[in-house]
């Protein structure tokens, strides 16, 4: 059968599914604007976009960027037909308007839209945190930026999410057209290893063994806790001499506004902490690859995950898989999966002084029952192979004709 992804970032959400099709012996072909890396069995075609170029309204500028990118992608897939190709099912995420007139090309080819947050101005991330409080118009300009959503489920003949919270900040009206199917951990790749080392570039070997402290994200920024956990350190160093702090993840903001004052929040939070860190065991190790992320987590003793009330990580899942003791925020997308005591344990997102008392008992706690909990979690209900992968396939038998074989 014939599969097409569309995702902006080469493969996104879909690298596992797209790499099981194309084993299974699928024709896979993924339309992207950014091809970086490959899959085998799996061919990749660029889009571009033309730049918006009129002088709108600012509410309008991210709708008019996704019908450019949702044009680009129909003309490539208007080149596609022409050339006799046309895909049995069309899988791609919605949120930068990518999805939007494939069904314009290919109206009877199924499409199956990845729904990923449903932006809301109360109760959810833009009125969480009072130190960046909302514009006052957010709520209209958010209401706005939901038309892209409101779009793409319109011409999408079913959708996808991952989480039951993101599912629940959709419409009720649109909830019943959207499946709960996470993406999946590879357990067998994500998992304890005792024998895991780390070397740092100062000559530092770290180990399992070492009271170390871990923190991911992609960007370090508040909207997944880096300005807290940065105001826990420095008690957590002072009453922990030998921890170290490994903190993964690039200094831009992929979400929220940008820092005031300061060019990152990395630079920010160093600042007004000046003095009270021991920078010598507080490593900055910026996005690393796979290989190296995974043994960060390895050899973690604790591992900090906090969030806003908002999409949730991956990195959440692949600590737990490794075997982390996770300390996560008390928000409702880490209240899903980590229950307090039980897999891991769960502070207030806010609570500096709680958070350091969390990471410096797990740090001299040797009860490992946390750990295997947190990752039978992840076995039970996010393994790739048992669980999500077939849950997957389930749901795209349900959009292709009966029968179909995958």
């Amino acid at each position: 059968m014939r599969f097409l992804f569309v995702h902006q970032n080469f493969p996104g959400q879909y690298v596992h599914i797209a790499r099981h099709l194309a084993q299974a012996g699928h024709e896979v072909m993924f339309l992207t604007q950014r091809i970086s890396g490959q899959i085998d069995g799996v061919r990749s075609l660029e889009y571009r976009p033309t730049q918006p170029v009129s002088a709108t309204h600012t509410y309008l500028r991210e709708l008019e960027s996704s019908v450019e990118n949702g044009l680009a992608v129909a003309r490539v897939c208007q080149w596609l037909d022409r050339d006799g190709y046309v895909p049995d099912i069309i899988i791609g995420h919605n949120g930068w308007g990518e999805i939007l007139y494939v069904k314009d090309v290919w109206p009877h080819t199924p499409l199956l839209g990845y729904f990923e947050f449903f932006y809301q101005s109360i109760g959810s991330d833009v009125d969480f945190d009072a130190e960046f409080p909302p514009e006052p118009d957010t709520a209209m300009r958010l209401r706005t930026r939901n038309a892209v959503n409101l779009l793409g489920l319109d011409a999408a003949d079913w959708g996808q999410t991952p989480t039951y919270w993101q599912h629940s900040r959709y419409p009720q009206c649109c909830r019943d057209r959207i499946t709960i199917v996470h993406e999946g951990i590879d357990t067998a790749v994500v998992k304890p290893d005792a024998t895991a080392r780390l070397w740092l570039h100062s000559g530092i070997c770290l180990s399992p063994e070492r009271e170390i402290v871990t923190y991911s994200a992609r960007d370090l920024e508040p909207y997944r806790g880096f300005h807290v956990f940065m105001r826990a350190l420095p008690r957590v160093l002072r009453e922990r001499p030998e921890a170290q702090a490994l903190i993964v993840g690039a200094d831009g903001v992929s979400y929220g506004r940008r820092p005031q004052g300061a060019s990152t929040y990395r630079e920010q939070l160093c600042a007004e902490l000046a003095g009270e860190l021991d920078m010598r065991r507080v490593h900055f190790l910026g996005r690393l690859r796979y290989r190296q992320y995974l043994t960060v987590l390895q050899v973690s003793k604790v591992h900090v995950y906090l969030t806003y009330p908002f999409v949730l990580s991956w990195s959440l899942i692949e600590a737990m898989s490794a075997g982390c003791l996770v300390i996560g925020s008390r928000t409702p997308p880490v209240e899903e999966v980590i229950s307090d005591g039980v897999n891991g344990r769960l502070v207030e997102f806010f609570d500096k002084e709680r958070l350091a008392d969390h990471i410096i008992a797990a740090l001299g706690d040797g009860d490992n029952r946390l750990r295997s909990a947190a990752r039978q979690t992840v076995i039970e209900r996010y393994d790739l192979r048992s669980v999500c992968i077939p849950a997957y396939l389930g749901l795209l038998k349900t959009l292709l004709p009966r029968g179909a074989v995958l």
